[in-house]
């Protein structure tokens, strides 16, 4: 120490019963003078930042990631914009693909961006909700509806099953559409031709209803299972980007559904299938009159 320097040091400590949880202290030395006596001491000051850390790590790898997923549609576009520039606008088929491409990481783009304007909204508890009655058989209905171009063409077949008993549900349409689209989306994409996916609606309890989206696609590996609901988290990452694929869309679902006072999970067995499920809590008809 020189005179009246404080020290300030970071220590991450492994805890014995966990081999991946840290414990991060940060401890501040401070010189105790007295008059006449010069240095006498020094006092130590330790205070738990684990929490922080993890907070700052977090902001850390979700900047570096939507970094990445920017750069690589533009360094996309630049090339092919140069390309086009260079005389490959001067062939007709050629120059067709070359805009068709550009095109594409465009919309990838307005898509990126706009799942993080929808993600920043609901983490910062800016996304009202706007609940309304709502038919629980009706809306699966219209999601299959939504996707019925793309079950035709695969030649998926789409089931619905709603549990006797169960009707209307308080709720934001909009955004459980979205959640309920997200995962039909991805279950069409990861299902083979001729495949299955299957809607259902049930209670779990009195005050609890679930709605699961299942296909018996190809399925995911357990080793990715703990991460599936990362933000930017890809199972395969190559052909996520390939159909368009953000890595926000079951973030997106968790928030809203946790805006729900809901949770959502999801179980998979890899040459198997998926099922996701999420649950709503069901209000009581007073309360829906309200």
């Amino acid at each position: 120490f020189t005179e009246n320097e404080v020290k300030t040091t970071l220590l991450d400590i492994a805890l014995p019963d966990d081999d991946d949880d840290r414990l991060s202290v940060r401890i501040t030395f401070t010189p105790i003078h007295r008059r006449g006596e010069g240095e006498s001491g020094i006092i130590a000051v330790l205070q738990d930042v684990t929490d922080q850390e993890k907070l700052e790590q977090a902001r850390r790898e979700f900047v570096a990631n939507v970094s990445h997923e920017l750069r690589t549609p533009l360094t996309t576009i630049k090339s092919y914009l140069e390309a086009l520039d260079d005389g490959a606008i001067e062939e007709p088929q050629l120059a067709s693909r070359f805009i068709s491409v550009t095109r594409s990481e465009t919309e990838r783009m307005i898509r990126l961006v706009t799942d993080l304007l929808h993600l920043s909204r609901l983490d910062s508890k800016q996304s009202m909700m706007s609940k309304s009655s709502t038919e629980v058989n009706e809306m699966l209905e219209e999601v299959a509806d939504r996707f019925s171009f793309q079950l035709q063409q695969r030649k998926i077949h789409i089931g619905i099953q709603v549990e006797p008993g169960v009707t209307n549900l308080l709720l934001d349409r909009d955004k459980i559409d979205q959640v309920l689209d997200n995962l039909v989306s991805n279950a069409i994409k990861y299902t083979g031709d001729e495949g299955t996916i299957q809607l259902r609606a049930y209670k779990l309890e009195r005050d609890l209803l679930a709605i699961s989206v299942q296909d018996n696609g190809i399925g995911i590996p357990k080793k990715d299972l703990s991460r599936i609901f990362d933000r930017f988290y890809r199972v395969d990452k190559a052909r996520s980007r390939n159909m368009g694929g953000t890595g926000l869309g079951l973030s997106i679902a968790r928030e809203i559904v946790k805006a729900h006072g809901g949770t959502i999970s999801l179980e998979s067995e890899l040459g198997q299938g998926t099922r996701v499920t999420f649950t709503l809590p069901i209000q009581q008809e007073a309360e829906d009159e309200l």
